[in-house]
């Protein structure tokens, strides 16, 4: 089974928010899926992108591929701070 970190398509019409998941790669755009990483929304000024990157990188090391777009938010996660107790408080 081949796994691909990839975004799943949620929201209304026009107004796209996507889950990144980890899924397996013969499966559709929005159907099954193994597990929620995070969320991105692009709608957002700036753009919203919480992805765990302890559990991207545990599925990468396991042989999971991420797509293109997944690889470019993982990137921004990576080099945004941590978030703080307090600021989620």
């Amino acid at each position: 089974m081949a796994v691909k970190l990839r975004l799943m398509r949620m929201g209304k019409k026009k107004q796209p928010t996507y889950r990144v998941v980890a899924a397996d790669s013969r499966s559709p755009r929005n159907g099954r899926f193994i597990e929620i990483i995070g969320t991105y929304d692009p709608r957002q000024e700036p753009s919203v992108v919480k992805i765990d990157t302890a559990k991207a990188q545990d599925w990468i090391s396991k042989g999971a591929q991420p797509t293109d777009t997944v690889a470019r938010l993982l990137k921004i996660a990576e080099s945004q701070p941590a978030p703080t107790e307090a600021a989620e408080a």
